[in-house]
């Protein structure tokens, strides 16, 4: 048998197997031709928006289960007095930065980054259940599967990374909807959420074990070189292209993840000011050190996620420790991206799936509460140092600057300089786009 013929009949296996990344070409196998004509060459190439953006990239910072506003961002001094069945808020609640801003003493170094934060209080969500609510905070769907809101940013913006994917999703749930909440749908599947771990947990099989750099290197070429042969028969197929693409990234992938994830490269006073090496404040402070350095390399989407901030009971104790947590962490990364002239370009969107109730639950505790809660911005063309919207007097339900789901994407996508309308993607006969039919740009809030 000839070497040709050979590697032919070896090919799925190569597919499969060519640089440790099968799951990238297996994606851009799935590719919907209805995309091509945005970019046929290379899918996730910088796009341009529809508008001048104020926001190159966005962080995410997803706390799942639901924090209580009621006692870290919106201070109700009538709950504090009401007695009865409603619970008085478990944290102090003081003035912060010449904004003096209201924070509870749950997020002490938050609180130093008053004047950064473009607080929002009037946020709500159809479904008080944490599946719906996740979904629609990820996908803007309960019920449907579509794409979500960091794939609908890489197709309309593409990435500026050259040897990273678009979106990089860390740590993110496995439950509660799990890959939905960072999966294209029928979107192009290159636009879908890459799943990271830190440390040694990294990407899986991001080293060949079975070849040498030049090896692989040769082997690459050859299987570009057979598709290309098809694509010649079939020209402007996204499939092929988007294959030829996904092993292109995968190859540089090896050299930038392991460079990438390698926080001992950081000096000691950044993982002190992200404390790196504090037991309470590791992870999530890993996570966001992570993400700066993903952010640097030109990662247009990332999202992060802190679990268990359902707290049905003992919410000092609970609610305390997950925000020590993170706490931290979050203050080092807005602190960092400031210092590095980075913020003002950069969208971080902090929040859960809904809120809180004023009413105790369980001894101590707060029930679901989707009416009104509170999601807060940094950078990324917001209004620094401010509050919008409220909730009422015992913070039951909103009552001003009401954003609904897809409110608040209509104006995430508004920062980043797309137009919610006109970011559509035919499927099944129909454009479909993040909002469905609705959504308003929450103005006000843009600086």
């Amino acid at each position: 048998m000839s070497d040709e013929r050979h590697w032919v009949t070896r090919r799925a296996m190569l597919q499969r197997s060519a640089c440790g990344f099968g799951w990238l070409a297996f994606a851009a196998l799935a590719a919907e031709s209805a995309g091509a004509e945005r970019d046929s060459r290379n899918p996730l190439a910088p796009k341009k928006p529809h508008f001048p953006m104020k926001a190159r990239r966005v962080v995410f910072l997803f706390m799942e289960g639901g924090p209580s506003q009621l006692d870290t961002f919106d201070w109700k001094p009538e709950l504090a007095r009401a007695g009865g069945r409603f619970l008085a808020p478990a944290f102090t609640f003081r003035q912060h930065g010449q904004s003096g801003m209201w924070i509870s003493d749950a997020f002490t170094h938050l609180a130093g980054l008053a004047d950064e934060l473009c607080v929002l209080n009037g946020v709500t969500t159809n479904n008080a259940g944490h599946q719906q609510a996740v979904l629609a905070l990820h996908t803007g769907s309960e019920t449907f599967v579509r794409p979500s809101l960091g794939a609908w940013t890489v197709y309309g913006l593409g990435t500026e990374a050259e040897d990273l994917p678009g979106f990089v999703t860390i740590n993110p749930i496995s439950h509660l909807g799990g890959a939905q909440n960072y999966g294209s749908a029928f979107l192009p599947a290159m636009y879908q959420g890459t799943r990271l771990g830190v440390g040694q947990q990294g990407i899986p099989h991001i080293a060949n074990r079975y070849l040498t750099g030049a090896d692989q290197r040769r082997q690459l070429d050859f299987v570009e070189r057979l598709n290309s042969r098809a694509l010649a028969d079939d020209p402007g197929n996204p499939e092929l292209e988007g294959l030829i693409q996904s092993y292109e990234l995968a190859y540089r992938m090896q050299t930038s993840v392991p460079e990438t994830l390698d926080l001992a490269r950081e000096p000691a006073r950044i993982r002190e000011l992200y404390g790196i090496d504090d037991p309470v404040t590791q992870q999530f402070g890993s996570q966001c050190l992570l993400a700066r350095r993903l952010l640097e390399k030109g990662v247009r989407f990332i999202q992060l996620t802190s679990t268990r901030w359902d707290h049905h009971n003992r919410i000092r104790e609970s609610l305390g420790g997950r925000a020590a947590a993170v706490d931290r962490p979050i203050a080092g990364l807005l602190a960092d991206l400031r210092d590095r002239g980075m913020l003002d370009e950069t969208l971080v969107v902090w929040g859960g799936e809904f809120g809180r109730q004023p009413y105790e639950d369980n001894p101590g505790g707060r029930g679901h509460g989707n009416r009104g809660y509170t999601m807060w911005l940094a950078g990324g063309g917001v209004k620094r140092g401010y509050v919008h919207g409220a909730t009422d007097e015992l913070g039951r339900e909103a009552v001003a600057g009401r954003l609904g789901t897809h409110d608040l994407h209509a104006t995430l996508l508004h920062l980043l300089g797309l137009d919610h309308e006109q970011l559509t993607f035919r499927h099944a006969g129909r454009d479909f786009r993040l909002t469905d039919v609705a959504g308003q740009v929450a103005r006000e809030i843009v600086a």
